[in-house]
């Protein structure tokens, strides 16, 4: 049964290799209670998943990228950098007069890009370990 589910699926994925990545992925997914999107005929989970993929009732596309998310350690995601804001000094405990007052408008603060930060960072040299005797 197996040979000729693999078979049915070759067309719907690039090679056999990443056929096995994805039905071996919905085949842990389906262990782990996933639903199932065809009649189980008293197949195991990774026949199961290959007739899924055969009769397209899941998509490849969709298996891969939840096979990529699932691998996935850290995802980064690109969010807009704040702006740097100036501190603003704190109201004092006697009725909102400062404390200590600071003029802030003359602070600046340096730019630094990303790129240039980890240009800077490649060139620093690791501090030498010291032996203790």
């Amino acid at each position: 049964m197996a040979r000729v589910t693999v078979e049915d699926c070759i067309d719907k994925v690039e090679n056999r290799f990443e056929l096995v990545l994805l039905a071996s992925h919905r085949a842990r997914m389906i262990s782990s209670g996933s639903p199932l999107t065809v009649d189980r005929d008293n197949d195991k989970n990774p026949v199961v998943a290959l007739r899924e993929v055969a009769e397209e009732t899941v998509s490849p596309e969709d298996l891969k990228e939840d096979l990529i998310h699932s691998l996935q350690k850290y995802v980064e995601v690109d969010e807009p950098e704040t702006e740097a804001v100036p501190l603003v000094p704190n109201a004092g405990a006697r009725g909102g007069t400062e404390v200590n007052s600071v003029d802030d408008s003359a602070v600046e603060f340096d730019r630094m890009s990303e790129e240039d930060l980890l240009r800077g960072l490649e060139g620093l040299v690791p501090p030498e370990r010291k032996d203790d005797i």
